[in-house]
């Protein structure tokens, strides 16, 4: 069996650290320009220096995303932020097209190149053209089933590596190649823009009698017709960390930090019980269902692993996430009195039970018994988004750790 990275998304400094804190053996982050995800936080160059940096020092690893299909506007400002990076040195590079490839070849060599799901890469054959042209890594198209995967592993050389989506948001479109964005909306998804038009509603109107909508029903349950649950395989690694995989990804470039730490601790210990034995893999089966579902998400398919999806892949009814926790903050840094330092994601009170979230699978329950706000004055609540607190919770935390409030509360 191959060793296995856990490689987890990060939107912002603050999130990076949590993924390295909570698990993830390499991170993938983007800067201000150039990748697919325009409407994330995202990395200025002196917070992918910081990030970088925080990442090796933890024996992290870190990819920067440079995967948007350029148009010749584009390509100027391409060569000046590789030439950035080059500087930085992050671990890899991840690109989807040729022209942008080629620059990374000729102007940093040194940084390794992965090649986007962007790109398409659904068959061996395509593995070995880039692995001749210098790439280190393919992306599996998510379209692929375990036995494709399985059979490009067997054509392609050792060490070439294959990396695969394995939890989070599916779209629609194939290889997340879609032009609904920009038709709809005028932003173009291949270029970071996407508006997620496949999560809207949709009606049928004749142009002679506008203003009459008639709704679009894929069947008779419900109207979301592109509408996809979410890809979860917590439940299958066993044939996962046998499929020739190298590098299991998580989606989520837009999620918070909630999202990220939840996930990457229960992939951590899922790939780390198998790794020990398949028989405590699948003894902790309920705790890793039921830790995975403690961040947004709508529910789970497996996608195309085992075929192609069929109908019960689709939500037809809504384009909610199911949102079983509130995401407080995290702990910035504690002192000798035992207070908390957070900045607030969301509001909470004194005397409400939270949970304290820890990387290493442990869930405190917690009363805020005092809050206090910059200048010492103690508070009742904290009404202001990003308030600066300090928190008296009466059990141990420590830095990195997450704060976070059932929807459900203990005992109601």
């Amino acid at each position: 069996m191959r060793s296995v990275e856990l490689l987890v998304p990060a939107s912002s400094l603050e999130v990076l650290k949590i993924a390295v804190t909570f698990g993830a053996d390499a991170v993938y982050i983007g800067g201000e320009a150039f990748g697919l995800r325009a409407k994330a936080k995202n990395f200025s160059h002196e917070d992918m220096e910081e990030g970088i940096a925080f990442a090796h020092a933890h024996g992290v690893k870190v990819y920067v995303t440079v995967n948007i299909l350029a148009h010749n506007d584009d390509l100027e400002g391409v060569r000046e932020y590789l030439y950035e990076l080059k500087e930085l040195k992050p671990d890899a590079l991840i690109i989807a097209d040729p022209g942008i490839f080629t620059y990374a070849r000729e102007i940093c060599p040194e940084i390794e190149c992965h090649i986007s799901t962007q790109a398409n890469n659904t068959n061996y054959e395509t593995f070995l053209f880039w692995h001749r042209l210098g790439a280190k890594r393919v992306v599996t198209a998510r379209e692929l089933s375990l036995k494709e995967i399985r059979e490009i592993r067997a054509h392609i050389p050792e060490d070439m590596e294959i990396e695969t989506f394995v939890h989070g948001a599916m779209c629609i479109s194939y290889s997340g190649r879609c032009l609904l964005s920009s038709y709809l909306a005028g932003r173009d998804g291949n270029r970071g823009a996407c508006t997620h038009p496949c999560r809207w509603k949709y009606s049928v109107v004749e142009e002679k009698r506008p203003g009459e909508y008639m709704p679009v029903f894929e069947n008779e349950r419900g109207t979301f017709i592109f509408n996809s649950k979410d890809l979860c395989m917590i439940g299958h690694m066993d044939d996962i960390l046998s499929s020739g995989i190298d590098s299991l990804k998580i989606e989520g470039r837009m999620k918070t930090a909630l999202y990220v730490a939840t996930v990457a601790r229960t992939y951590r210990r899922a790939i780390d019980d198998y790794m020990e034995s398949p028989e405590k893999y699948r003894a902790n089966m309920e705790w890793y269902q039921n830790q995975i579902s403690n961040c947004t998400y709508r529910q789970f398919t497996t996608g195309f692993f085992y075929g192609k999806p069929d109908e019960n892949a689709q939500i037809y009814d809504s384009n909610t996430y199911v949102k079983e926790y509130t995401y407080l903050g995290y702990a910035e840094k504690t002192d000798e009195n035992g207070l908390v330092y957070i900045t607030q994601r969301n509001k909470f009170t004194v005397g409400e039970k939270i949970e304290v979230m820890k990387p290493d699978g442990t869930d405190l329950l917690a009363t805020v018994k005092a809050i206090y706000d910059e200048d010492g004055n103690s508070v009742e609540s904290a009404p202001h988004p990003q308030q600066k607190l300090a928190m008296d919770l009466g059990v141990k935390v420590e830095k990195y750790d997450l704060l976070r409030r059932a929807e459900i509360q203990p005992g109601a």
